[in-house]
């Protein structure tokens, strides 16, 4: 069973960007109301598309460079990474359908 990696300015190349699998990152901070109604749905897709798809989260209050280098301004932010390069960009609340939507031609086959 996955759950969402924890990553930081420093550990962010490493799991993000060298990552084997497309990488969903959150931007989130923990004051975000909207970063919290997100946060279940990942954990979901985190377990549903183990093997398939990789989902990391970074705080932006605690690892602000990352942040400011992939230019998010508001959170939460979910950018898709594949092969270390960002591939799509989901701003704010979505539900699990309409993540689904943005994700699934990146993901390998089952």
């Amino acid at each position: 069973m996955s759950t969402p990696v924890v990553v930081t300015d420093a550990s962010f190349e490493d799991e993000v960007l060298e990552a084997s699998l497309p990488t969903l990152n959150d931007f989130w901070a923990e004051w975000c109301g909207p970063c919290k109604m997100i946060a279940p749905i990942l954990k979901e897709l985190a377990v549903e598309y183990d093997g398939r798809l990789k989902i990391t989260k970074l705080d932006v209050d605690e690892n602000p460079s990352t942040a400011m280098a992939y230019g998010v301004q508001s959170i939460p932010t979910l950018i898709l990474f594949q092969g270390g390069k960002p591939v799509e960009r989901i701003i704010g609340y979505k539900p699990k359908d309409q993540l689904l939507k943005h994700i699934t031609n990146y993901l390998p086959a089952a």
